[in-house]
């Protein structure tokens, strides 16, 4: 069984920075596609960003590109989302996901089938 924990959430101004992490249990992660969501209050689950088994291919959503950046480490069962220039409209629940079974950089949600709790990331104007 695979369990995912997400830390590094919280209260930034805008322009800031935040580096999440997430922490695999289990031995498929360095095997595994993983992917980071957000969900803002009352909003849609959204794709931010997705990294291959290797590290090798990522893949962003546009309203972040050239600010987020994700990187796994597999010796530590680790991925990471560093956050920069951060705006209000990125405040949202981000969770973590891996998807056992794509080569690729999945982006839609139902491609995974582990996720984490969340950590909240707010942005104050």
């Amino acid at each position: 069984q695979v369990q995912l924990v997400e830390s590094g959430g919280g209260l930034v101004q805008a322009g800031g920075s935040l580096r999440l992490s997430c922490a695999a249990s289990g031995r498929t992660f360095s095997s595994s596609a993983m992917g980071w969501f957000r969900q803002a209050p009352g909003k849609e689950l959204l794709f931010v960003a997705a990294i291959s088994w290797s590290g090798g291919s990522t893949d962003y959503a546009d309203s972040v590109k050239g600010r987020f950046t994700i990187s796994r480490d597999n010796a530590k069962n680790t991925v990471y989302l560093e956050m920069n220039s951060l705006k209000p409209e990125d405040t949202a629940l981000y969770y973590c996901a891996l998807d056992p079974r794509t080569r690729g950089v999945p982006a839609a949600p139902t491609m995974y089938d582990y996720w984490g709790r969340g950590t909240q990331v707010t942005v104050s104007s």
